[in-house]
């Protein structure tokens, strides 16, 4: 069969499967802002709260790299709107929750069926859009990834205001409803041919736990002091042997439940490695920078978030522009100069200070979101450019798992050196605050020592504390920069041509 398969409308085609992408992956972070009151309604810790974000994240994990069996095994097509269709059940069922365990229940289950919601939307987009076309396809799904986690705590923050916690679960219903009858609508004449894969139970298994554990350990390793704490050594122990238990069971059975033989590949294997990395360091910087606004330079929620959501801004106006024009570029050169960008404005951050205005932090992060627009789309194309059609829907569901794993990674490695240097930098900056100094006797006598001495030190103590944090956030953003620079030099052993082929079912395989 020829790939000649058109939905009736392609734009609305486009529209619903965005949507319920858009709506997936705002999931991830809108609950986020949510915690303090959701904890203070269900009677519960602060610390047990954080349950609700990790429970959707383990789920999320494990089931992402399934995607590859479950598309074999029911289709892309059906396995989206199934998919979709849960997702919307279990938000309204994370709605009504009575407790912190229902909730917690709920959301491991809205996690689990959101898995292949991402992957599943990149391979049925590029199978209904023409060759010449995949490229806007790749673009508007790149910026549906930029603007939903930047959204997710504003409109979170809003809506837990305005009205009640449930409705930020609640709200994904009609938006379901609505992208499942638009998907089931145009795709329904898309011809699909699956198989009946048998049940890799050791890989499952070994997934499951293996992944599940690494994501406990990564989310909670820094609230519990990491290897100070025998619960996350145990976690890791059975983390670790799970997964090399896995790794060697993958690649060795002759039908495996996720296809580590992709990386055979060499632009998947150079893609999902550019793609990783890029999105950790990425994902870093989205994670630090709202923190250090609000702890250091005392903004509220609602204005750290003002000051970090024009990253949005050039993706959204570049969105056709980069998915009409990219590919008549070699796509190395549109990745190389991502990474520059986002280096750059790292090193710009590099050089932030107590005092620097609300502007500045403003037009630096606009200038990132210059690289962001030029980032997904290109590096996406390189990792699926050399699959075979009936290997996209695995491919991208074990890129996308490998990229959510970077960003757990980056979540917890940048949160604990930017603590752990912090508090390097302040004892070194204490040690000339003596009676001995008289330099720091002026200072606390400028403080009103004579007045006040236990006043004018927790003044001092504060003062050294922020400047602690800001020599740590500098070097932090340092070293992303050059993560940045670096990926230029990776994403060059890619080879072309870089574009994406058809789905399995639009190709006949």
């Amino acid at each position: 069969m020829s790939s000649t398969f058109r939905p009736p409308n392609l734009a609305l085609a486009t529209v619903g499967l965005s949507l319920a992408t858009f709506m997936q992956v705002l999931d991830t972070t809108i609950a986020n802002v949510s915690l303090p009151t959701i904890a203070g309604n269900l009677g519960v810790s602060s610390e047990q709260s954080t349950w609700v974000i990790t429970s959707f994240a383990v789920s999320n994990a494990i089931a992402l790299p399934l995607t590859g069996f479950l598309t074999r095994r029911y289709g892309e097509t059906k396995l989206f709107i199934w998919s979709t269709m849960l997702f919307a059940v279990a938000s309204l069922l994370c709605g009504i929750s009575q407790s912190m365990t229902m909730l917690i229940l709920f959301r491991a289950l809205q996690g689990a069926v959101a898995g292949p919601m991402y992957p599943i939307t990149q391979a049925l987009l590029i199978s209904i859009y023409p060759p010449a076309k995949r490229g806007m396809a790749l673009a508007l799904l790149a910026m549906v990834t930029v603007v939903a986690p930047i959204a997710g705590p504003v409109l979170g923050g809003w809506i837990t205001d305005n009205y009640t916690w449930p409705w930020i679960f609640f709200i994904n219903v009609p938006l379901g409803i609505f992208a499942v009858s638009v998907v089931a609508t145009q795709l329904a004449g898309r011809p699909e041919q699956t198989e009946r894969p048998k049940m890799d139970y050791v890989g499952l298994i070994t997934l499951i736990i293996g992944v599940g554990a690494l994501q406990i350990v990564l989310d909670k390793g820094n609230d519990d002091d990491w290897f100070n704490s025998s619960f996350i050594v145990a976690t890791t122990i059975i983390s670790v042997l799970s997964l090399a238990v896995f790794l060697i069971w993958e690649l060795t059975d002759k039908d495996p439940i996720v296809n580590l033989r992709l990386f055979r590949h060499r632009n998947f294997t150079i893609g999902t490695l550019s793609l990783v990395l890029a999105y950790a360091a990425f994902f870093g910087i989205a994670l630090l920078i709202p923190q250090w606004l609000q702890r250091d330079l005392g903004y509220t929620a609602t204005w750290a978030g003002l000051a970090t959501a024009p990253i949005g801004v050039l993706p959204v106006l570049l969105t056709v522009f980069v998915g009409r024009y990219a590919t008549r570029f070699d796509l190395r050169i549109l990745a190389s100069f991502a990474f520059l960008v986002m280096g750059a404005t790292c090193f710009m951050r590099a050089s932030f200070y107590g005092d620097v205005d609300f502007n500045h932090v403003v037009w630096v992060t606009l200038l990132q979101g210059l690289g962001v627009a030029f980032f997904f789309m290109p590096v996406l194309s390189i990792v699926l450019s050399d699959l075979q059609p009936r290997e996209i829907a695995a491919g991208s569901g074990l890129a996308t798992f490998l990229r959510t794993l970077g960003g757990s990674f980056a979540a917890s490695i940048v949160t604990f050196m930017w603590q752990h240097r912090a508090i390097v930098h302040h004892s070194q900056l204490t040690e000339t605050l003596t009676p001995y100094n008289p330099i720091a006797q002026q200072a606390m006598l400028q403080m009103g020592a004579g007045s006040d001495p236990q006043k004018a030190r927790a003044q001092l103590e504060q003062m050294v504390n922020v400047q602690a944090y800001n020599i740590s956030f500098d070097e932090v953003f340092y070293v992303l920069g050059i993560i940045f620079v670096a990926l230029i030099a990776v994403v060059w052993w890619a080879k072309p041509p870089f574009t994406a082929k058809a789905g399995p079912a639009a190709s006949g395989h």
